[in-house]
């Protein structure tokens, strides 16, 4: 199984459509896409730890959610992210709650890519598919 591919490149957007086995998994594959667009990501080490919890009505708000405070808190801590671990509980009501760490290093100008500004409710989506689960993103650069 393919983690993402790239659909578009537009001139104020990116999209890409991610995969996975599981929640957790899609949302891992998610974030390595999202950072392939922001920097070169396999020429980034994972030598500093970001963490962070979210959560959302049903699983394409938590992906929304997740992806949108992996930007800030990339931003906050001044690095480039390029690995990914995301733990999911499902609740009752189809509500997701998530524990989120990532690893990178610090933004450095020669590693960068395209600058995020977010990710938007275009087009986005997140469900379960024949084999595990799919998302569609799109992120205004």
């Amino acid at each position: 199984m393919e983690k993402f591919r790239y659909i578009k490149d537009l001139t104020s957007d990116v999209m890409f459509e991610a995969f996975g086995r599981t929640e957790g998994e899609l949302f891992e594959n998610a974030a390595e896409a999202l950072f392939g667009v922001v920097c070169k990501i396999n020429e980034i080490e994972p030598k500093d730890k970001i963490e962070f919890t979210f959560e959302g009505e049903d699983l394409k708000d938590a992906l929304y959610e997740f992806l949108n405070n992996l930007l800030a808190e990339a931003e906050v801590a001044e690095v480039f992210l390029s690995k990914f671990e995301v733990q999911m509980e499902s609740g009752k009501s189809g509500s997701y709650k998530g524990k989120a760490a990532a690893w990178g290093e610090s933004i450095t100008q020669e590693k960068g890519g395209t600058v995020v500004k977010a990710v938007t409710y275009y087009n986005f989506t997140a469900e379960k598919a024949k084999e595990g689960f799919r998302a569609t993103v799109v992120c205004d650069i």
